[in-house]
């Protein structure tokens, strides 16, 4: 086809095409029929409205950081958000204003020097949207629960072209499906968020010898059953290879890393904060001594820099759930199941992760206590070590997933419960009703209701 074929999506093999095809994750193909970076909301309109005129699907991507969630690009349209406009923060109200394509490495530097900060995740690189639409697992989120719960209005492109501001007071059924419903409602291109006050925090990383880890986790998993909601933490083995900016405890060996963070939203809250981590580490170093421990006071700005999320784009392959508890013999077996994965992290949830939100959106909270998920470089050994893990957890496997950490479309990702389901499928097709933006839906598990599973994955009608 000519670059103008579908105007303004630009051909592959174009600088245009490329740049809207840009993505975080490497392994999966991004080959859409045509490819637009959206700068402005009338841009995203046109998108839309294109798509609708060709009669072919429309998919949206801003960082790619989950390219392989939903269904294959081939032969759909594909438009990039990167709205440019300024992140506008109110701190009197404590509410900030995000434009589509703005990541929280965006976002951070704009409100922390107001003494306020924002339910982020564990890397700056990722799509504000994204997240907040998936969820959102922060380490503030055992204080202040899923990050989808701070959002107060979402302004979207509908498939008819229209753009609407949902929130409580306006569209709240969109609004409600809209926060961890799936996706394929249309195209969000501002969120407006609150913000919560925090003058610092208690962050960093304890590090053991691997043998250490099968003794250690279940006294990590035991303290997390009481722990105080302030704190959030990250039980997880570590591969990760020579590079030179690790430091020698974590190049090229294989470690127990426990990472996280305590929130201390004013100056007097800090002594607390370094109490629980205390604490913490106490009933671990009894048991072990570990071979570093960077835990300590930082500005709410460093935490991204903790978790140590690949800063440029990677080849990948993951695989995730929501846990049970795990025995003690089910440690042993699920800690050296995947020696060549990066990582097998375990997430601490429970606090306000667990609560229920009354004014919540389709996904408010998460009951089980753990988070598991798993990666590695794309390839057969991280495929078959991915295997593994999962094998071993089958016992404790509670059947749900988390929407941020899904990679492959053909994983279980099965979110709601079959109420939940029903009720989302009934707002998506009210406002998509010719399944414009159904590929970008979150795929249905076998067990929910089949008069509810979309039908046209591989293109929309007219």
């Amino acid at each position: 086809m000519t670059s103008t074929d579908f105007s303004p999506f630009a051909a592959p093999g174009t600088e245009e095409y490329a740049e809207a095809c840009a993505a975080f994750q490497l392994a999966t193909p991004v080959d859409p029929a045509g490819a637009f970076t959206a700068r402005s909301v009338d841009d995203v309109v046109l998108a839309v409205t294109t798509a609708r005129r060709e009669g072919r699907p429309l998919r949206v991507s801003t960082t790619g950081h989950a390219m392989g969630r939903a269904a294959p690009l081939t032969e759909s349209l594909l438009v990039r958000p990167l709205i440019d406009a300024p992140v506008q923060v109110d701190p009197y109200a404590r509410t900030a204003r995000v434009p589509a394509g703005k990541t929280w490495g965006d976002v951070l530097p704009e409100v922390v020097t107001h003494g306020l900060t924002v339910l982020h995740g564990s890397s700056a690189t990722v799509g504000v949207v994204g997240y907040l639409l998936g969820g959102g697992l922060s380490f503030y989120g055992r204080r202040f629960g899923l990050a989808a719960n701070s959002v107060r209005s979402l302004t979207v492109v509908l498939a008819n072209g229209e753009v609407v501001e949902t929130s409580a007071a306006h569209d709240p059924d969109l609004f409600w499906a809209l926060r961890g419903g799936g996706g394929g409602f249309g195209i969000v291109v501002e969120v407006e968020i609150e913000l919560v006050p925090m003058h610092s925090i208690v962050t960093g990383m304890a590090v053991w010898d691997a043998g250490d880890a099968a003794r250690l986790a279940p006294v990590w998993q035991a303290w997390s059953r009481t722990a105080p909601p302030e704190i959030t933490t990250s039980f997880r083995m570590l591969s990760l290879p020579p590079l030179p900016f690790l430091p020698p405890y974590l190049a090229g060996k294989r470690v127990l890393a426990l990472d996280g963070a305590v929130v201390a939203p004013t100056e007097t809250d800090l002594p607390a904060a370094q109490h629980i981590v205390d604490e913490l580490l106490s009933s671990l170093t009894a048991l072990a001594e570990p071979v570093a421990n960077t835990w300590a006071p930082a500005s709410p700005q460093a935490l991204p820099l903790t978790h140590l999320d690949p800063p440029q784009p990677v080849a990948f392959h993951s695989d995730s759930a929501l846990v049970h508890e795990v025995d003690e013999a089910g440690w042993a077996k699920v800690l050296d199941a995947g020696p060549a994965l990066l990582a097998v992290e375990f997430r601490q949830l429970g606090g306000a992760f667990a609560t229920h939100v009354p004014n919540g959106g389709a996904l408010d909270h998460f009951t089980p206590p753990l988070h598991y998920y798993g990666v590695g470089m794309a390839g057969e050994e991280t495929a078959r070590d991915l295997k593994a893990v999962r094998s071993a957890l089958k016992p404790y496997l509670t059947g749900f997933t988390a929407p941020n950490f899904v990679d492959n479309f053909q994983q279980p990702q099965r979110t709601h419960d079959d109420e939940t389901r029903v009720r989302v499928e009934r707002v998506r097709r009210a406002v998509d009703p010719t399944g414009l933006f159904t590929g970008d839906a979150e795929p249905i598990e076998s067990g929910e209701p089949a008069a509810f599973r979309p039908t046209t994955r591989g293109k929309a009608t007219r």
